[in-house]
């Protein structure tokens, strides 16, 4: 009964919130699933402890197609580990780790001439027809594996996906008999996984893969964990790209191969880091001071609550959002930011401030005066500030008659003095 495990979107050398303990998380879940389900024997579907047979990584290893001798050192440890214990890796590219056009190398085939994993891509040939070889040692398109499964890959297709699919349907019509279950990696999404995603492939678009003989479809590129017709498989992510990933069931999937078909177990238990995502609805009657202070008591009450833990430096989002009644510059959201971070112990600390003003639109008469007109205008601003709302009318007066003096050329001095009365009256 062979086994593996199939991860996507590792993305070695993240570096989106530019601190170097976030893009050592990558590096350590990616060893650490390696090690606990692949590696580490476990018990399979007949209670009999074993390692995987084989281990494929469905596109995106690495973030960038330029990286840092320490991120290729990452990637080096990981399949070495693997290359010890007589697991082979087989990975094809995604969007983030392919080779531009014309280029003939990258990091990942760097890693393949170095006998640390395989690399497979279908050839071309001179009519665009997708052409698949067998692995010769060093290149090829698909690969026999001793445990009795056949593994093809593909490349990143973009917008040509569609299209790519049928081709490689065909090329897989051409090949010898499978030894026994195939299994293909394909770095696209589905539509209707996740939003705001353009260019996702209708489940139709697959099924030329299905008709010509494909068990398990292992997928990559969309960062939560999916399954469609038990023969259609996405891990997610290894870790969180975004904090918006937090509520996304993603980890690896522990696959075992028989007669009576897939059996899939998604597994999430290694080494992340913990992520928490807070909300702080403001109402419009609140202070600046009062939602700083909110804002405190709802990181507390987090941590009592045991949502967070500020001894694993978590990363944590706190957004603000519905109406207030102050201007933004009477709340110092850096400051603020900064005193959160320290009660969360946070390794990344992100505020979102998304609000609403207050605002007021008293009914104007049609044949209002300019002065009718001021006064309700200056009446509204004001009644929309939770500091000046209660004495929105006197102090709307006041400013006419302090716009009668700035008219009136007053020297700075006497403008200061008057607005200064009129501020600490009735205070």
């Amino acid at each position: 009964m062979p086994r593996f495990l199939h991860v996507a979107d590792v993305h070695l050398g993240f570096d989106r919130y530019d601190s170097k303990e976030r893009t050592k998380d990558f590096f350590y879940a990616f060893e650490d699933v390696l090690k606990r389900y692949a590696i580490a024997p476990t018990p399979n579907a007949e209670g009999i402890l074993s390692s995987v047979d084989f281990v494929v990584v469905a596109g995106d290893l690495f973030e960038h197609r330029t990286i840092q001798p320490n991120i290729l050192n990452q990637a080096k440890i990981c399949f070495q580990m693997l290359k010890e214990h007589h697991i082979p890796a087989i990975a094809i590219e995604g969007n983030h780790d392919n080779r531009p056009y014309g280029t003939q190398t990258n990091w990942i085939k760097y890693l393949a001439n170095d006998d640390l994993l395989i690399l497979l891509e279908p050839e071309r040939s001179p009519d665009g027809a997708v052409i698949y070889e067998l692995w010769d040692g060093e290149a090829g398109g698909y690969i026999d594996l001793d445990c009795g499964v056949r593994i093809l890959g593909s490349q990143w297709y973009g917008a040509s996906a569609p299209r790519a699919i049928e081709s490689l349907a065909q090329a897989m019509d051409r090949l010898p008999p499978s030894p026994g279950h195939t299994v293909m990696l394909f770095h696209h999404g589905l539509e209707g996984q996740i939003a705001r995603y353009q260019g996702a492939l209708k489940y139709s678009d697959l099924l030329p893969l299905k008709e010509a003989g494909v068990d398990y479809l292992g997928l990559g590129h969309i960062h939560k964990s999916y399954v469609e017709e038990n023969w259609v498989f996405n891990p997610g992510s290894i870790e969180a790209n975004s904090i918006e990933e937090a509520n996304y069931d993603r980890g690896a999937f522990l696959v075992e191969l028989s007669a009576q078909g897939v059996r899939a177990e998604l597994k999430t238990d290694y080494l992340q880091r913990s992520l928490v995502r807070l909300k702080l609805k403001a109402t419009g009657i609140e202070s600046a001071q009062q939602i700083e202070a909110d804002a405190i008591a709802l990181i507390h009450s987090a941590i009592h609550s045991k949502k967070l833990n500020p001894a694993v430096q978590p990363m944590v989002e706190l957004k603000i959002e519905g109406t207030v009644g102050f201007d933004r510059f009477e709340l110092d959201l850096k400051k603020l930011q900064q005193e959160l971070k320290t009660i969360s112990g946070a390794l990344i600390f992100l505020l979102k401030y998304e609000v609403d003003a207050l605002e007021y639109a008293t009914p104007l008469a049609d044949d209002a005066s300019r002065l009718q007109i001021e006064h309700e205008v200056f009446t509204d601003l004001l009644a929309a500030n939770t500091t000046y709302k209660k004495r929105a009318t006197d102090l709307a007066k006041g400013l006419i008659d302090l716009k009668e003096l700035q008219l009136e050329a007053r020297s700075e001095i006497e403008l200061y003095e008057f607005a200064e009365k009129l501020i600490e009256q009735g205070s």
